[in-house]
């Protein structure tokens, strides 16, 4: 179902997992893809917008996870993939991840049954802009993770690094990170930018529209 959490700014829920579409001077900007379960699933929501997933030349993903990066057979062809390191590598199959971590073995378990896109990549770090969105690395979840955010719309693409459970923001736990005591790190580090940002949108959950800077600051305190 796709939800205007404001002007602008969609949300795709999934089947589990979530995608965003925001829209601004730039174009369209997809924030992750899916998997490629939802591939069906995003374009029909996309129209349900009146957005062509082919409109969307600018795709932002968090990290290389199988259901946040199968989508992109869905998207433009032509079109441009940022994403941090070394998950771009992984994503472009110049990389193979370890076995040895339980986080990147199940990312080298998923590059067996995806193909690289036929986007191009781009690889993004702090600082770096995707359209209207600043990056921040976020490494925790993944080793490349990253966030999203725009405090001109107000709102903060988080992918894995925290999720959403009855109505609670939760750190990426243990079983699905690549290093946990990053992931607090990287909480706490978002969290002490006091980002001017009322839409906290991360890949599984319920996004918050109202007070998500201070979400993840209750979250960072209670780390």
């Amino acid at each position: 179902m796709a939800t205007e959490l404001a002007d602008g700014i969609w949300w795709f829920d999934l089947r589990g997992v979530n995608a965003y579409l925001l829209e601004d001077k730039t174009g369209a900007t997809l924030i992750d893809a899916g998997g490629p379960w939802t591939r069906r699933a995003l374009v029909k929501e996309l129209a349900a917008v009146d957005t062509d997933p082919r409109k969307a030349t600018q795709i932002a993903l968090t990290h290389y996870d199988i259901d946040h990066v199968g989508g992109l057979g869905a998207c433009r062809k032509d079109g441009t993939v940022y994403a941090g390191q070394p998950d771009a590598d992984v994503l472009s199959g110049d990389r193979r991840p370890d076995w040895a971590n339980r986080k990147t073995a199940f990312q080298r378990a998923a590059a067996l049954v995806l193909s690289s896109p036929e986007q191009s990549i781009e690889t993004v770090a702090d600082g770096d802009r995707v359209g209207g969105l600043t990056v921040y690395e976020t490494p925790g979840h993944t080793p490349g993770h990253l966030a999203f955010v725009s405090e001109e719309r107000s709102v903060a693409f988080v992918g894995d690094l925290v999720r959403e459970r009855e109505g609670r923001l939760e750190a990426s736990p243990w079983a699905l990170s690549h290093d946990t005591d990053a992931v607090e790190s990287s909480i706490r580090r978002l969290a002490e930018l006091e980002l001017d940002v009322d839409i906290l949108a991360m890949g599984h959950g319920t996004p918050f529209v109202e007070r998500g800077a201070a979400h993840l600051a209750d979250l960072a305190a209670r780390l």
